[in-house]
């Protein structure tokens, strides 16, 4: 979900596991050669959502990266999917205050533009929030946490994990 702290936290990872980083959102954004509340305004969420999928299924890597995606991701079986096969699914949670005050921050959420901001997440928050729970092989509250305190959990939970070599470590987060 907006606000959970999937960017940060993946730059941590990043930065702990020299690992490949791979940004999905980054990704479409290059594809359309602009931001994604542009992408939103000039050609819609449902666009948005088919490019989101198409640069998922680009990720198909072969060696062990971290792959970050936009919270909505969950929101298409194909990507459900496709999460499942690249490996361990981590889910950056955190109570719905902190999410909502820290997604709205920089005023440039494409599904916060709207008459009422805080209904329109707390419905998005609802509506995912199980897709998530359906998915993920780890939750960590990053309500309380510094990016690196999750990022130290992360590792730890996944170093008893275990994943295959060769498999991603997609952190999509709530």
């Amino acid at each position: 979900m907006m606000g959970a702290g999937k960017t940060s936290v993946g730059r941590c990872l990043q930065r702990r596991t020299s690992l490949t980083l791979l940004d999905a959102d980054e990704i479409v954004a290059s594809t359309f050669g602009m931001s994604i509340p542009e992408i939103f305004v000039k050609h819609g969420e449902d666009k948005f959502r088919k490019a989101e999928a198409e640069a998922l299924r680009s990720l198909g890597t072969t060696e062990q990266a971290i792959i970050v995606t936009g919270g909505g991701i969950v929101m298409s079986q194909e990507n459900i999917d496709l999460l499942k096969r690249l490996g361990v699914v981590v889910w950056l949670d955190g109570d719905e205050k902190t999410l909502f005050e820290r997604a709205s921050r920089s005023g440039n959420r494409p599904l916060l533009q709207s008459e009422n901001p805080r209904k329109a997440f707390a419905q998005i928050l609802r509506a995912r929030r199980p897709l998530y729970a359906k998915i993920a092989h780890l939750r960590l509250d990053t309500s309380v946490f510094t990016d690196e305190e999750v990022t130290v959990a992360i590792l730890s939970k996944l170093g008893r994990l275990s994943p295959e070599p060769g498999s991603a470590i997609p952190a999509t987060a709530s």
